[in-house]
């Protein structure tokens, strides 16, 4: 088990040495595509939480998302307010609207497809709200203008400024996913997770914990949104509050290997080249692209049902196990 600590701890140092270099060497192409990468690892994580943990399809993150781009973007273009504020008021909102929704499912006990339904609902209904609303764009969305390189503004000329900010965003997330994973609010979630009414009648406050997840899971979420806006430099209903955004964040989360701290990021990196290659090579066929894309993530999930990392992480144990024979 120590051995095994030991080359995990190793493998992520490695890693995470080869992506602070990696962008010195890569053209603005591939800058984009790991920054696209990473900001997905960080929405999967995010979305982990309530998701993977406490076991609570969310499959309408893409409101948390939108709120966290529609609040900054507006302070920014309307008033002058630096995005890196307003990332900080769209995450808040974002919770704030988390906990009014959460409330309201857990309070009347929504699980499972109900639930899903009610936040997949709750994302469409916020897109047809931005889309007919004109102080905040309506259907054509708000174009944020560039005024060159400034850090207060969150705006540069060079994508590896970019870059580096959703690097250390996304170890953030991974961060607290660790920090929630180990805590007993992390096994708390786990068993509402497996079996909510036996957690319940152990003690459990699932209402309080589920509240406590969809919160932190919409922080990160909104976070992820300013990130997007200003990366961007537009945004739009249909991009930002989108049902296809919160399905491609649930995908990399489950593809990876959902409750795990590292397999949202794993799920990510996966799906995006993945994502990329169905593009490139079969994007010129009608739909041919995506009907292969979708096919080989359903393979995946019939081949590995608890996801890649797990299976990842045995293969290390076996290969240690091995050599040490």
């Amino acid at each position: 088990m120590q051995k095994f600590l030991q080359t995990k701890i190793f493998i992520l140092l490695l890693c995470l040495g080869l992506f602070l270099v990696m962008p010195l060497f890569l053209t603005p192409y591939m800058l984009d595509f790991m920054i696209v990468i990473f900001l997905f690892a960080f929405l999967a994580s995010a979305w982990d939480i309530i998701g993977g943990y406490a076991g609570q399809l969310s499959l309408g993150h893409a409101a948390f998302f939108g709120i966290g781009a529609y609040t900054s973007t507006y302070l920014y273009v309307n008033q002058n307010i630096s995005p890196w504020i307003g990332m900080i008021a769209g995450a808040l909102l974002a919770t704030f609207v988390a906990i009014i929704l959460g409330f309201l499912c857990f309070r009347y006990g929504l699980k499972g497809p109900f639930f899903a339904l009610a936040t997949l609902a709750f994302a469409e209904v916020l897109r047809l709200v931005a889309t007919n609303w004109g102080a905040i764009g309506g259907a054509l969305g708000i174009l944020i203008p560039l005024t060159g390189d400034s850090f207060v503004k969150f705006t540069f000329m060079e994508k590896i400024n970019y870059y580096y900010i959703i690097f250390f965003m996304m170890i953030f997330s991974a961060l607290i996913v660790s920090f929630i994973d180990r805590s007993k609010m992390g096994l708390y979630l786990m068993a509402i997770r497996e079996n909510e009414d036996t957690a319940e009648s152990a003690g459990v406050d699932t209402t309080k914990y589920k509240l406590l997840a969809i919160s932190i899971s919409a922080f990160l979420t909104g976070m992820g949104g300013t990130f997007y806006a200003q990366y961007v430099m537009y945004i739009s209903p249909n991009e930002v509050f989108g049902i296809p955004l919160s399905i491609e964040i649930i995908l990399r989360s489950i593809i990876g290997g959902s409750g795990t701290v590292l397999g949202p990021v794993l799920g990510a990196f996966v799906l995006g080249p993945l994502a990329e290659w169905a593009r490139v090579y079969l994007g010129g066929y009608s739909g041919v692209h995506l009907m292969i894309y979708g096919g080989i993530v359903m393979l995946v999930v019939l081949v590995m049902p608890n996801g890649i990392g797990p299976r990842l992480w045995d293969l290390v144990r076996r290969y240690e196990g091995k050599v040490n024979v």
